[in-house]
C-alpha cells in the first residue's frame, strides 16, 4: 500500500470534519477499501478515527440498497420556481386579449389561426398591459396551446 501525499491527507482531514457521523463512517470505509490490505489502519491514522468505526462503515456499505428511494432525499420536494400557470392563473385570458387585435385566420377552417406578433412582442404586450413577465419560451407554449401558427411571408415565383 502506497500512502497518500501529505497535501492529500490534509485535504481528506478537512473534508472528513465537514461530514455527519454516518457519512464519516462511509467515507472512511470507501477510502480504506480503495487501498486494500493495510488500508483500514492507514485511514484510521490519517483521519483520527477508530478502526472499528471503519469496519462498521464497511459493513454498512455492504447493506446499502441497490436503488435510491425517496426517503433518502436531502432536499425537500417542491423547491424551485413555480410554473407560470401557478404564478399567473389568468395568463390564458390575458394572452388572448393581447393577441385579439393581431389575430388572423382561415375563414374556411376555424382551427387555423395566426398572429403577426413575435414572441418578444407578445411578452412585452403582456408586461405592459397586465404586468405579467414571462419568457418567450412560455409565449411559444401558449401559442401552441391555443393553436396559433406562425405567419410567414410567402414569396411568389414570377
Amino acid at each position: 500500500m502506497k500512502p497518500y501525499p501529505v497535501e492529500i491527507e490534509q485535504m481528506m482531514q478537512r473534508f472528513y470534519t465537514t461530514l455527519s457521523e454516518k457519512d464519516r463512517r462511509h467515507y472512511a470505509a470507501v477510502e480504506a477499501s480503495k487501498l486494500g490490505h493495510g488500508g483500514v489502519s492507514y485511514i484510521a491514522r490519517v483521519l483520527g478515527c477508530d478502526r472499528s468505526t471503519i469496519q462498521a462503515g464497511i459493513k454498512e456499505l455492504g447493506h446499502l440498497p441497490a436503488t435510491k428511494t425517496m426517503a433518502q432525499r436531502i432536499r425537500k420536494p417542491g423547491g424551485g420556481r413555480k410554473p407560470y400557470y401557478e404564478t399567473y392563473p389568468d395568463i390564458d385570458e390575458q394572452f388572448l386579449a393581447v393577441l385579439r387585435e393581431h389575430t388572423a385566420g382561415d375563414p374556411m377552417r376555424e382551427d387555423v389561426r395566426w398572429t403577426d406578433l413575435t414572441p418578444c412582442e407578445i411578452a412585452d404586450g403582456l408586461h405592459e398591459a397586465y404586468q405579467v413577465k414571462v419568457s418567450t419560451t412560455v409565449i411559444r407554449k401558449l401559442l401552441k396551446k391555443h393553436n396559433y401558427r406562425r405567419r410567414k411571408a410567402q414569396k411568389n415565383e414570377q
